[in-house]
Order: structure tokens, then sequence, then C-alpha cells
């Protein structure tokens, strides 16, 4: 009975060698900090601050012709934040990623479950790696494809608080203030190639149940995209609307706009863009504040994430006129630097003199990342940023001096090998 159980097992791991495809692999990616003056303005005599932030993650995918599954589990901590013997953990351990999918053939699949949605740069639905946690969503997705480029992909979500059981037999109240989400949404992205470029658009609803009434209110966000190579220069333009109405069920009228122009040189390619993000002014009856709901907005408004990453500006908007670069600096290392020159999309009253309107202006900043790739599955990356602000950022923060010195260093190193691959048994050293 043993050797027939064995002759079994043995025979069905070499039916999944040969007709799927089974992979595990690791991430362990501590880093640093150094926060002074991160997020909003500091005090002359604010200290800074320190610490080490560590995420370890653990992949699991599995896919054949037919199905396709993904596992993604992971831990979140800061450094000593446990004792060295403890018995309870205030860190995040969680279930990031936990998805399955079905191919109907080769041009239609459904997935459902935990999954990351990352499009388009991550302007507004994207993954959020830079932070340890990430970010997902619980949805419905439906993919097709063609053999030309073309692909859409709609989803669905619904959203719920937890309650224990008997919980839910009655009522169904979301309260999005607690858990900062949607209760439901639904989106359709269309992507096709043109010639030199490709072409998006994009179209997206989400619900919020209003806490004074329990009503829903309903934001639409609509967006095209083109990118086009023409020779030596890349242009890429971004275009988005959104109405409906915010989750206090105020009337929605906001937009965003970009442009950006990528020009290739002997010695790196320079990017030169322009964004303007609309924003309230203080007598409006209307939401004019564009928010990217779900986007990595620490890739877009300057890595020092004083705009729209968990951190308001009073509504203001942005505009944000910046230049980027990557310099390769040998075989294994480059440097990303990046310039920022931030203004503000709507009035801002002066607090000595409300009849009076300040200057838009809001600071400079300077973003640099050295970045090294000291083997296939290992990395290293150290930043330095440092912001100019002005006495109106101080105003539209609401914390800070002018003059103090504001700037935010890290270092981070990436361990990312594959454990397994059942199509290539060559493990890594």
């Amino acid at each position: 009975m043993k050797k027939l159980l064995l002759s079994l097992l043995l025979a069905m791991g070499c039916t999944l060698m040969v007709k799927a495809q089974f992979t595990i692999s690791a991430e362990i990616r501590p880093r640093a900090e150094f926060r002074n003056g991160f997020k909003a303005p500091r005090y002359k005599t604010d200290p800074p601050a320190f610490f080490i932030e560590q995420r370890s993650r653990l992949y699991l995918d599995y896919k054949n012709e037919k199905i396709a599954l993904k596992l993604t589990l992971q831990d979140v901590r800061i450094w000593g934040s446990v004792d060295q013997v403890y018995k309870t953990d205030p860190n995040l351990q969680n279930v990031h990623e936990a998805w399955g999918q079905f191919n109907f053939n080769d041009r239609f699949a459904f997935r459902v479950g935990r999954m990351e949605l990352d499009y388009d740069g991550a302007r507004f639905l994207g993954n959020l790696d830079w932070a340890a946690q990430a970010r997902t969503h619980d949805a419905l997705l439906f993919l097709w494809k063609n053999n030309k480029g073309a692909r859409l992909d709609v989803g669905l979500a619904y959203n719920q608080n937890w309650r224990p059981e008997p919980g839910w037999l009655n009522q169904n109240f979301y309260d999005h203030t607690v858990t900062k989400n949607y209760k439901t949404m639904q989106f359709a992205r269309f992507e096709t190639q043109i010639k030199g470029g490709s072409f998006v658009a994009l179209v997206h609803n989400d619900g919020r149940q209003v806490a004074a009434d329990s009503t829903m209110a309903y934001r639409q966000t609509y967006a095209l995209i083109a990118n086009k190579n023409m020779g030596a220069v890349k242009l890429s333009t971004e275009l988005y609307y959104q109405g409906g109405k915010n989750g206090n069920g105020i009337p929605v009228n906001a937009y965003l706009a970009a442009l950006y122009a990528t020009f290739k040189t002997n010695l790196t390619p320079i990017t030169f863009g322009g964004e303007i993000l609309s924003g309230t002014n203080p007598n409006d009856t209307q939401d004019r504040s564009f928010i990217p709901l779900y986007g990595t907005n620490h890739k877009f408004y300057g890595f020092m994430d004083y705009f729209y990453v968990g951190n308001p500006h009073s509504n203001k908007g942005l505009v944000d006129l910046n230049i980027q670069t990557k310099f390769k600096l040998g075989g294994i290392s480059s440097l990303v630097a990046n310039a920022h020159y931030f203004m503000s999309a709507a009035n801002i009253p002066d607090p000595n003199d409300p009849g009076r309107n300040v200057s838009r202006a809001l600071g400079t900043e300077i973003d640099l990342v050295y970045i090294a790739r000291l083997y296939e599955s290992v990395n290293i990356k150290l930043g330095y940023s440092q912001m100019f602000a002005t006495s109106s950022m101080v105003i539209i923060k609401g914390t800070g001096d002018q003059n103090a010195i504001n700037n935010w260093a890290w270092l981070m190193i990436t361990f990312k090998p594959t454990l397994f691959d059942s199509n290539n048994t060559t493990s890594q050293p």
C-alpha cells in the first residue's frame, strides 16, 4: 500500500511538472528612513525621526492552460516593535493576494479574489508597492484580449464591514469612514495599440454610503490616455474627469490634465512634464478637487509625499511642473534625478486677512535615488529628497516653519529570489 501511494504521488508530481507551472518566490525588503520634514513642513524645534521597516513576503504561483492561482503572504513590521520574547504581535501579517483565474480560451478569462489592480503607470489604479503593506482590491475581474494588442478589463467589487456571527442578518450599511474604502466599484478599461504608441480609455465608478441618511453617493472617473513615439521624442498625455458625488453626498466636478515629453539624448533620456489637478476654492458649493483615488501617488507628486498620500492639503489641488531623468553610472548602477515645482490649483486665503489670497507657489522638491543591482535577485536603493517650502505651503498644511529645513533620506535593500520553479529545477544560489 505504501509503495502504491508513493507511486501515485510521484506520478501526480510528474504530471504537475509536465502540464503546469508552479513557482515559489520570496521577498525580504528592509528600509531605513530618516524623516526630517517628510509629508509636511517641520518646526525648527522638531527632532527628526529614524526607523527601519521591513516587508517579508512569500509568493506562490500556479498555472496551467486553464487556471492560474496566486497567493501572497506578507509580514510588515518596524524593527524593535515587539520584545525579543513575546506572545502578542501588533505588526501586520496578512494575505496580500489570493486569487484564482479561469481561462475560457486564449482570449477570455475571469479572475476573482484579492488582487492588485495596477494600470497606466499606477496613476489612478495602482498597487502602491512603495508602501510596505501595498494595496489590493477584493474584486471580480473579466479579461479579454486579441492578437492585435487590444485588451479589455472589466472589474466589479462589493465591500462590507466585518461583523461577528450571527452578523448580517439585516441592514446593509457600510461605514467607509472606518475602512477608507468604497462599498461598490465597477470599472472598464480598454487599451489598443496605435502606430508608434498606445491608447487607453477608462471608466470607473465607486459608490459610498452617506452617513447622514445611508443613501449611496456614486463618483465617476473618466480617462483618456495616449502615448506616441515620434522619433527621438515620446509624448504622453492623460486627461481625467470626475463627476457624481463624493462620500459626503456633495457634487463633484473635477479634472486632471497631464502632458509629458521624453527626449532621447546621448547621455540620458530627459522628461519634461506638467500636470494640473483641480482644487476647490473657499466659496465653492461643489467638490472641485480631483482625487487620484487608488493610484500610487508617491510615484508622481514628489517622493516626500506632501500631496495625496494619505495626507490632505486643504483640497487646493495641485500644479506640478517637473523634469525627470535617469543616468546610467555603470554596468550595475544608475541615478534617478527629479525636480518638481509645486503650485496650488485653487486660491489660498490669507489666515490673517480672509479677504486676501496669498501666493499659490508652494515650493520646490529635489529627489535623488541611487540604484545598484548587486545580483539578479538583489538590489539596493539609496534616496535623498529636499523640500524648499514656501509660506503658502505652511498655510495649506497647517504646520511647520517656512525657514526650517525639510529633508528625507532612506536606504532599502531588496532580496527577491525564485526558490522553486517547476519548469527549471536548478535553484538559485
